[in-house]
């Protein structure tokens, strides 16, 4: 039985008309587009591809500038990956699942409340049959389905068009197994091999993730608590700490209310060979909220 978050319905609603120029996303890619093709491709002599975590954004962040470019310049500081594993917060299932992995499989536009170019936006990524046979090799005995109609979700789709426009490398989205961090934790560990052969490990949620705090802007004092306590835990690499927020970080109850944006972290800690090597790419407090996006080696 496949679960989907949907606690982004009505978030639209929320937010300023005119907050971010129209159909911005069309005029970054047809800036970017020609760098994007021309990226260099992976070799090994490139060493592992660091292991990421992004706080994806909701679908109109498509249309904030900063946002798109600061994504798309992460991705140009590395090479282009052969292909891209995302777990992203929108997909809970009780086993492990994959994405359809045929060229073009159409986007799972899984959002409510937002204007309806969201869901025309195209996104048709190259077949990825050959990256499910590995993901399936390393999970071993753990049973694999492939959802082959369901393409890829939110959580995935928008910080992977921003990063890799040109839609040109492969892409399966692996469901998250529970909801409990140290089963995410053992789950990137089990992903970090692929780093080694080009593949780019991807945790897709939010550094926080509180609706709370558009309600009451003074509670953003809790999320930038969490933020901080975030990025401390791990530059020391106490995943202790981080696989224990609920009892370990300050204002966890207001940062995330539910667990889903914030357990894609320790899968990205888990795919890790150096969780200490942390660096910040995005470092943004947007309408309350944490959208800090990091690398590990």
């Amino acid at each position: 039985m496949t679960t989907v978050s949907s606690q982004n319905s009505g978030l639209g609603a929320r937010i300023p008309a005119g907050a971010y120029p129209a159909a911005a996303y069309d005029d970054h890619l047809a800036r970017v587009l020609p760098q994007a093709h021309e990226q260099r491709l992976w070799s090994p002599s490139d060493g592992p591809l660091p292991s990421l975590f992004v706080s994806h954004g909701a679908p109109f962040t498509l249309d904030d500038p900063q946002w798109i470019g600061d994504l798309f310049a992460w991705a140009q500081s590395m090479p282009k990956p052969k292909a891209v594993v995302v777990v992203s917060a929108h997909w809970e299932q009780a086993h492990a699942a994959i994405s359809g992995t045929a060229a073009g499989t159409p986007l799972y536009y899984d959002f409510s409340g937002f204007h309806p170019r969201y869901k025309t936006l195209p996104y048709a990524t190259p077949d990825a049959t050959d990256l499910a046979r590995r993901l399936k090799g390393l999970l071993g005995r753990t049973p694999v389905h492939e959802f082959s109609d369901r393409g890829l979700d939110h959580g995935a789709f928008i910080p992977l068009m921003a990063m890799y426009p040109a839609a040109d490398v492969p892409i399966v989205q692996l469901s998250m197994p529970s909801l409990d961090p140290g089963a995410l934790l053992k789950l990137g560990a089990r992903l970090r091999p692929l780093r080694d052969e080009g593949v780019l490990v991807l945790g897709s949620g939010f550094m926080t993730h509180s609706f709370a705090v558009f309600r009451s802007p003074a509670l953003a004092a809790h999320t930038v608590a969490f933020d901080e306590w975030a990025v401390d835990a791990l530059a020391r690499a106490d995943v202790d700490a981080l696989t224990d927020f609920r009892g370990k970080a300050p204002g966890a109850a207001v940062a995330h209310p539910t667990a889903e944006h914030f357990v894609p972290l320790l899968l990205s800690v888990g795919a890790a060979d150096d969780p200490a090597s942390v660096t910040s790419a995005i470092d943004r407090i947007v309408m309350g909220n944490s959208t800090r996006s990091v690398q590990m080696a």
